[in-house]
């Protein structure tokens, strides 16, 4: 069919996101690669006892090879389209990777033997990666953001689920996609203007349109019955090489959370728990990864403690810690166990209350607990237990899981996974002060739930530094 090479052909350097994805990572990996190299070099021939051979690399400490596989592990957050598209984000994730890779090094290095651990290899690497990356970054968002590469984008469907989508789309600051327009089967919709897209034509002339604004995906925000006729046109672009994408899919790979406000009651048996199940083999790992996390935090926590202590004592008095039922996987309650932030008589009438910004409850060395998420490092004694793990849903009273059933859909869902110290909705939004705001967070939580996994797991993981240096708590 000549049509469906031409829109094929189209389609060849146009790329998804996850092709967009992959060509970062593995772009990192050789930046990280030649980075090694320039490290290595400079090693060996600012040693004059040494020079770059077979048995200088042979002496070379194995770790030290595995630094290009780490970095992308570090620049993780930049994976998302609309952080790898913006080059000041780009330029802070840089920064702060080269800072807690730096830092991690520097903890291990003087906790370590003297003279264990080189510093002049490791201190080059981080300058090499960190010049690179930043070229390599550069030239992809000068080259792989132009028009002529981006995939172009018409809606389907004018209904207030189209409206939703185009909303969603409107508000992006960094769009994936370029938006085309829209088609609808109803005549008084052609021509008109909705968020500033023109509505161009109805399914009958779908495949002209296709040709003509050279369309590479559709996104059918149809939710009602569809037309025979739009059915078979969108068959037919199929098979020309158009991707056809849901709205709700198209929802989560925008926003990063599940549109709960925006499906049916039958959507969390339908799609949500058949696509949450994970393999034993991901419970395995996850609860190992929680083992190694939780007794490397509660080693932080003793080296904190006397320190944080102190300052509670002298600030407010006793008690240091301070424990809540808190309601965990399968709605199983346990006490959660944190360093005490807020006055004793913070609920004088034992009514649980949302944490406000700059809550007035809260202590003054509590304010600075709060601020950086010390507060809970406690959590890792719950971790150690198996009552949390180190990524999951925030835990909550069971009061407010209680209030919030009634009020919130699909609330319940969150307690398929154990709580955690951090999670996907913690590191994309603050606290939730509201309705809508517990609603969105929610929509994070879901969205973790049903794609969670090892590699998701540990993007989470490498997000929470920055959000604690960014002082984001409450």
């Amino acid at each position: 069919m000549p049509a469906a090479k031409t829109v094929q052909s189209l389609h060849l350097w146009r790329l998804r996101p996850r092709e967009r994805r992959s060509l970062l990572i593995t772009g990192d990996i050789l930046m990280g690669t030649l980075a090694l190299l320039v490290a290595l070099l400079f090693w060996a021939y600012a040693d004059t006892t040494m020079e770059f051979s077979f048995e200088f690399l042979r002496r070379t400490p194995g770790w030290f090879f595995f630094l290009p596989l780490l970095w992308p592990f570090l620049m993780a957050s930049t994976y998302e389209e609309h952080h790898a598209r913006s080059l000041e984000r780009t330029l802070r994730a840089i920064a702060l990777a080269a800072i807690i890779g730096m830092g991690l090094y520097m903890f291990i290095y003087f906790t370590s033997e003297p003279k264990s651990l080189p510093r002049r290899g490791v201190l080059v690497f981080v300058l090499a990666i960190s010049t690179l990356e930043l070229l390599w970054r550069f030239i992809y968002i000068r080259i792989f953001t132009a028009p002529r590469f981006m995939r172009r984008v018409l809606v389907v469907g004018a209904g207030e689920t189209g409206k939703i989508i185009l909303r969603i789309i409107s508000q992006l600051r960094t769009r994936p996609f370029i938006m085309a327009g829209i088609i609808d089967d109803d005549p008084k919709k052609i021509g008109t203007i909705l968020d500033g897209y023109a509505v161009l034509c109805g399914s009958d002339k779908l495949l002209e349109t296709i040709l003509e604004h050279n369309i590479t995906d559709l996104i059918v925000a149809i939710s009602g019955q569809m037309r025979g006729s739009m059915f078979q046109a969108l068959l037919d672009a199929q098979e020309m090489g158009v991707d056809i994408i849901r709205m709700p899919v198209s929802y989560e790979e925008l926003l990063n959370r599940v549109p709960i406000r925006y499906l049916e009651a039958d959507w969390i048996l339908r799609s949500f728990v058949d696509e949450a199940r994970v393999d034993a083999f991901y419970e395995l790992a996850k609860r190992l990864l929680d083992i190694l996390g939780g007794f490397a935090g509660v080693l932080m926590l003793l080296v904190m403690m006397p320190f944080v202590s102190l300052a509670i004592i002298i600030d407010s008095g006793r008690p240091i810690f301070y424990t809540q039922v808190r309601m965990g996987k399968g709605a199983q309650s346990y006490y959660i166990i944190k360093f005490r932030t807020m006055r004793q008589d913070a609920e004088p009438n034992g009514q649980p209350q949302w944490a406000e910004e700059n809550d007035r409850r809260a202590t003054r060395v509590g304010r600075i607990l709060r601020k950086t998420h010390l507060d809970e490092f406690p959590q890792f004694i719950n971790v150690l237990r198996g009552e949390m793990s180190l990524v999951g849903p925030r835990a909550e009273r069971p009061e407010l899981v209680q209030w919030f059933q009634q009020h919130v859909p699909f609330y319940r869902a969150r307690l398929l996974v154990k709580p955690g110290i951090t999670g996907w909705a913690q590191v994309n939004q603050e606290y939730a002060a509201t309705i809508d705001e517990t609603i969105e967070k929610l929509e994070y939580d879901l969205y973790y739930i049903k794609h969670r996994s090892l590699m998701m797991d540990i993007r989470v993981l490498q997000r929470t530094p920055k959000m604690m240096l960014g002082f984001r708590g409450r």
